[in-house]
């Protein structure tokens, strides 16, 4: 799923703020949103989350994952 399908996801369950962070270690930002692919995610899936809990981990589209 791309960033910005995740981020709305959780804003549609009622968490309006997550996180996001480039899973190839570099720290590149995510400017648009629609072309990052999340491939990890902290906490787990169904565990509940409240503000600030999801972390995204995602890369490119098109690029390879470490995760």
């Amino acid at each position: 799923m791309n960033l910005q399908a995740a981020q709305n996801l959780i804003q549609d369950n009622g968490v309006f703020f997550s996180r996001s962070e480039d899973a190839t270690g570099e720290g590149r930002m995510q400017v648009n949103d629609s072309n990052w692919v999340v491939v990890g995610q902290t906490p787990e899936p169904g565990t509940p989350i409240t503000e600030g809990d999801a972390v995204l981990s995602v890369v490119k589209i098109g690029e390879p994952s470490p995760c």
